[in-house]
């Protein structure tokens, strides 16, 4: 049988794909490879996964319901879906909101539509997982976030999005009997990471002496989770899909962090001693969409799904500045 993943170009996306092929998984991989960042970096990405057999690739916008529903029609193998791709960044969601209606909110939909095309065949669908995010928790002031807590006041349009997200899979699990979980992703780092993400950014600045832009003058912390640790997560919840779940449907929603809030200077710290560099620093004031902290409570994933995040910064973000060395060549 097979694996359908979305964003297989993408951060998570590749890193889930390559983890499914080494334990001996067919997966076929979409991507619409947009220049949201530097599409050679997908491409690389991706060239990491073509030698194996067992992966497939297809170009494709996960948002084209009738491109993907005929993808599901060819490949009638087909009984599990990890939906990982969208429209990422908070800041950006407040210049193009747009493009995260059509990413993720339809592309939600068109994913749903295609498990609820699955479960009309003999295999079914055995298992629905999403990318969703620590940004639903918008302006909770109670730390840590726990699934407990009433995600109705987002902070960004992004986040809103996927909030939306959240509610249509209920939605869809308790219709249609597709067994559903939800990952609310908090801040996600390591090798192959996004440009637009701080790790990234930081790291580049820093090497060629440039200023880094840092807001509310640094009092702010981040539950920086390492990609490995979340990709532990993102198949744990594969291979548990839920029997039951909020209102009796199939649906659960769990949150994938470190558990560690870092303090954002202390991590700018460990950049520079990974870089053998100091950071040139600009304070700013705090940004629209931002939130001051993000804490993940991981109670109920660990008891749920075993989730136990094991990289700290001071492992992790040294190996995202080494890929980074090796990638840039400097």
């Amino acid at each position: 049988m097979s694996i359908l993943l979305t964003g297989a170009a993408g951060f998570i996306g590749m890193h889930t794909a390559r983890r499914l092929l080494d334990r001996g998984e067919r997966v076929i991989g979409i991507d619409v490879l947009n220049a949201y960042y530097d599409p050679a970096l997908k491409q690389a990405r991706l060239a990491t996964l073509e030698g194996s057999n067992a992966f497939t690739f297809e170009k494709m916008d996960f948002s084209d319901r009738d491109a993907v529903l005929d993808l599901v029609a060819r490949n009638p193998d087909i009984d599990r879906v990890v939906h990982l791709g969208a429209q990422a960044g908070v800041r950006y969601s407040l210049e193009e909101p747009f493009d995260y209606l059509s990413s993720n909110l339809t592309g939600q939909l068109v994913l749903m539509e295609a498990c609820r095309a699955m479960m009309d065949r003999d295999a079914g669908c055995r298992s629905f997982v999403y990318a969703s995010s620590s940004s639903v928790y918008g302006a909770n002031r109670e730390m840590p976030f726990s699934i407990d807590q009433r995600t109705d006041h987002p902070m960004s349009f992004y986040g809103a999005t996927k909030k939306a997200g959240e509610v249509m899979a209920q939605s869809y699990a308790h219709l249609y009997a597709i067994p559903s979980i939800g990952l609310r992703f908090f801040t996600v780092y390591g090798p192959w990471g996004r440009p637009d993400m701080s790790p990234y950014i930081f790291t580049s600045k820093i090497m060629n002496g440039e200023t880094i832009q840092v807001f509310n003058n640094g009092e702010m912390s981040r539950d920086f989770t390492y990609v490995d640790d979340i990709v532990t997560g993102v198949i744990a919840a594969l291979d548990t899909p839920p029997k039951t779940g909020q209102a009796g449907a199939p649906h659960r929603v769990y949150n994938l962090g470190n558990n560690r809030p870092v303090p954002l200077m202390d991590y700018i710290g460990v950049i520079e001693r990974a870089c053998g560099r100091q950071a040139i620093i600009d304070f700013r004031p705090l940004q629209p969409g931002d939130v001051l902290e993000t804490y993940a409570d991981i109670d109920a994933t660990t008891q749920d799904l075993g989730f136990a995040p094991t990289t700290s910064i001071e492992e992790g973000i040294p190996r995202f500045v080494e890929w980074y060395r090796g990638y840039h060549e400097v």
